[in-house]
């Protein structure tokens, strides 16, 4: 895997002023954390399609949104989210 410039962790739901401010601002090196509310941007269909997109899984467990496979994201547990963010270069998180 390639390193990510920047993770944006974004724990804010689609409504959010805060969650279009970050998908403006991704660029294609940067990858995409979904924590908490973040992950109900899976229900939508409007993660980019430049960015690696990763979701905390137990959040998406207990949102109920299954299986992620056909979104194009890959499933992270809290040792992954460690794991992401000691891969980057620099973490924002929204």
């Amino acid at each position: 895997m390639t390193a990510i410039q920047t993770l944006h962790i974004l724990n804010k739901s689609p409504d959010h002023p805060r969650a279009a401010q970050c998908l403006e601002l991704m660029s294609a090196d940067d990858g995409l954390l979904l924590i908490g509310g973040g992950v109900l941007l899976l229900a939508t269909g409007t993660l980019p399609t430049a960015t690696r997109v990763f979701a905390l899984s137990p959040d998406v467990d207990a949102r109920g949104l299954g299986n992620l496979s056909s979104n194009n994201v890959s499933a992270v547990d809290f040792a992954g989210m460690v794991t992401l963010s000691l891969q980057a270069q620099r973490v924002i998180s929204w």
